[in-house]
């Protein structure tokens, strides 16, 4: 018998995890409570969790630094709940890391679909990888999650990854942000097609600077090309 899902909810206010986690519990779901981010820090790294439910706004530790901190090890899915919903607030969770967000205030029903959401497509994509690139100075491997640029390891999230091996086992071919989004995130994604341009930037900044004869080029307008030199 499968164990069942284990949602860490990190929120100061008691009635989220009274409504979110009545839902999560129709649904067949465990859920663990955090109230401050010095708690969420250490549930996160105790519990190993399925997935995180993250407040931006968090005692003792903001939310953007609970998350900041937990993706220096690991890739668990997190959804930011914001009691906002400026655009400065959504670009600042997919920029540290998050797979999603949500904004206050919220249905109980809509977080647990957003939930089982983000789980089905991190989990699902991840199956589907069994694939290697090879260029001259560039190998991508799926199966391991491995990038080496000419012969140098490059450590990458599974989202860049995907990226990345999206782009460079069609070269020349300009895919627009829509178009990746779908691929990478899956095509009932709630979030804002900047989280794209996010993700490509920090990959960018992985690469070692070498002369390379492949680029990951921006087309104006429309999206990205893995373009290789000859």
């Amino acid at each position: 018998m499968e164990n069942p899902l284990l949602i860490l909810i990190c929120d100061d206010q008691e009635s989220v995890h009274d409504t979110v986690g009545e839902y999560l519990k129709i649904e067949g779901i465990n859920y663990v409570s955090a109230y401050d981010g010095l708690d969420a820090l250490q549930k996160a790294k105790n519990i190993n969790p399925d997935l995180i439910l993250l407040d931006l706004m968090m005692p003792k530790i903001f939310g953007v630094d609970v998350c900041k901190e937990i993706r220096k090890n690991s890739e668990v899915p997190i959804i930011m709940l914001t009691a906002r919903a400026e655009t400065v607030d959504r670009i600042i969770g997919l920029e540290i890391g998050a797979d999603d967000y949500i904004a206050k205030p919220f249905s109980p029903r809509e977080v647990v679909a957003r939930i089982k959401t983000v789980l089905r497509r991190t989990t699902t994509s991840v199956c589907k990888s069994k694939h290697k690139i090879k260029y001259e100075n560039l190998e991508i491997d799926l199966d391991k999650h491995e990038v080496y640029v000419k012969g140098e390891y490059v450590k990458v999230t599974p989202k860049e990854i995907k990226i990345f091996y999206m782009l460079a086992s069609n070269p020349g071919n300009i895919f627009s942000r829509e178009h990746i989004l779908s691929e990478v995130w899956g095509y009932d994604y709630f979030g804002d097609t900047r989280v794209v341009d996010t993700q490509i930037k920090r990959l960018r900044k992985k690469i070692p600077n070498y002369e390379l004869n492949w680029d990951i080029k921006s087309i104006y307008g429309v999206g990205y090309k893995f373009e290789v030199v000859q």
